[in-house]
């Protein structure tokens, strides 16, 4: 019998999970070894900090207003969520 939530998810978003997980770990398992490789501080460059700090953030932004105008224009939507074959089922 295992735990209430490994019985609850589909076995794909476990994997999903779990695959998150050890990417995470590796990548912590190397920045560990990075640091013990090479135990001097990195130069603080502020114009590369802020571009690591506020890119992503930006990049993600731009990736939901495209998608957002491409529905808004007729363009590919999904599957039209959750329910959106079971409404025309019931019909």
């Amino acid at each position: 019998m295992g735990l209430p939530l490994f019985r609850l998810m589909p076995s794909f978003k476990l994997w999903n999970l779990l695959g998150s997980w050890l990417l995470a770990f590796a990548l912590s398992a190397a920045l560990v070894a990075a640091g013990e490789r090479w135990p001097a501080p990195l130069p603080i460059r502020p114009a590369l900090v802020w571009t690591l700090v506020l890119l992503p953030p930006l990049l993600v932004a731009a990736v939901l207003l495209w998608r957002w105008r491409q529905a808004a224009d007729g363009g590919p939507a999904g599957d039209g969520g959750e329910s959106g074959g079971r409404v025309e089922q019931m019909r």
